[in-house]
């Protein structure tokens, strides 16, 4: 959740750290615009999970995401 300048957790509340301008720590964003075939036809949903609740989130996956390394770290 984004309230003003800051980013909570939408599952556990927590608010993200930052120090000034810069976010001390990773978080998970997802957008998605619902369309034509779906009962949410026209509505857009947006969430963004703090590393844990992603980490709790994915382990109730029935079929794993998928994962792989990045060569390009910034």
């Amino acid at each position: 959740m984004r309230k003003n300048e800051d980013i909570y957790c939408n599952m556990c509340g927590k608010k993200i750290n930052r120090e000034k301008e810069l976010f001390t720590e990773e978080i998970f964003h997802a957008e998605k615009e619902w369309g034509y075939f779906s009962d949410k036809d026209g509505e857009c949903h947006s969430f963004d999970l703090c590393e844990k609740c992603f980490d709790r989130l994915e382990l109730k996956f029935k079929i794993p995401a998928d994962v792989w390394e990045t060569t390009t770290l910034i």
